[in-house]
């Protein structure tokens, strides 16, 4: 998996905040539109682009976009 591809997809998720705002350490949890959809569209993203289960705890332990990349490069 490539972090900047993963990046570019991630972003492609949130419709209100810039795509350029997205980098590794940026705190997702504390973006403006971030909600419990943002939550399901995620895990959404991960099983449709990667193939793998994650859950809304797994996001949750999660504070950066790289912790994400991480955790779902870990599955």
């Amino acid at each position: 998996m490539d972090i900047d591809k993963f990046i570019e997809k991630l972003a492609d998720q949130f419709d209100d905040t810039e795509p350029e705002l997205f980098t590794p350490d940026l705190l997702f949890h504390d973006l403006e539109e971030w909600s419990s959809l943002s939550a399901l569209s995620i895990i959404a993203f991960v099983r449709t682009e990667y193939g793998k289960k994650i859950t809304a705890l797994d996001i949750r332990a999660c504070q950066t976009v790289r912790d994400l990349f991480e955790m779902v490069e870990s599955k």
